[in-house]
């Protein structure tokens, strides 16, 4: 599947757009990391193309075809989406919270029948936290959370995943494991765009990148064109200064450091 970003204007304020000529492209196997400084409308961008809020001008396409008159659950069978942010309401076990991703298969009033179920614990499998089902989500991490929260956006069987900032105030250890899993993903051929306030995971994760700047047109391509040091001193304000080395295998690794004076 392709996702694709035509000329894009998001915001309330039609007289001043938060984000205009916005251009990309999301492929099947494909990561695009959308980077830029707090409040550039990140989130914005990614309620307009779920259609949560109306555009303000240009096409989100899906396969060449215009998403604007779909409805959300035809919508819910391409693209899943995880939000920035979850607290957990009620000790649901964690396999029913993933099965709440089989709301748009199961229909109104409907009961989950083998399908959904086998669904559900493949879903659990590929996030690693199958031994996770019988425990209280109330009870879990924050890594096991946001791993159970994409979990249930697999159950949606999509082709597309949307992770707005998957790595929010998780740990090291956390973070790791989070871009582990969407790499995995991408490999098993799923689309994904998620934001982050990290460009270094977009080297990671050897996407391409998304940069959205105020007051001018997005940058995308792939991350080591985008993230430069002149990009990265343009969206956030400060020196930054792309490192490369040569690791003990012979892989290049690149990283930002920031330039203290």
């Amino acid at each position: 599947m392709r996702l694709e970003m035509r000329d894009l204007a998001c915001g309330r304020d039609k007289a001043h757009p938060t984000l205009q000529y916005v251009n990309c492209a999301v492929e099947s196997g494909q990561i695009c990391c959308v980077l830029g400084p707090n409040g550039v409308g990140k989130s914005t961008l990614f309620r307009s193309v779920l259609g949560i809020d109306p555009l303000l001008g240009g096409k989100v396409l899906i396969d060449g075809e215009d998403v604007a008159r779909w409805s959300p659950a035809r919508m819910a069978t391409q693209v899943a989406y995880v939000s920035q942010a979850h607290t957990p309401p009620f000790a649901y076990l964690v396999r029913d919270v993933v099965m709440l991703g089989r709301l748009g298969k199961v229909g109104p009033g409907g009961s989950p029948g083998a399908q959904d179920r086998l669904v559900v614990e493949n879903a659990m499998a590929e996030m690693g936290i199958e031994d996770l089902r019988d425990v209280p989500y109330t009870e879990i991490s924050g890594g096991e959370l946001q791993l159970v929260m994409i979990a249930r956006a697999l159950a949606q069987q999509p082709r597309l995943l949307m992770l707005d900032e998957p790595t929010a105030a998780l740990d090291y250890g956390n973070v790791a494991r989070v871009i582990g899993k969407v790499r995995e993903l991408a490999a098993g051929g799923i689309g994904v765009l998620m934001t982050t306030h990290s460009p270094d995971h977009a080297f990671m994760c050897g996407s391409k990148v998304l940069l959205l700047l105020r007051g001018e047109p997005a940058v995308f391509g792939d991350a080591p064109d985008v993230i430069t040091d002149r990009n990265m001193r343009r969206a956030y304000g400060v020196g930054v200064r792309v490192v490369e080395y040569v690791s003990s295998s012979g892989e290049v690794i690149r990283m930002c450091a920031p330039e203290f004076q």
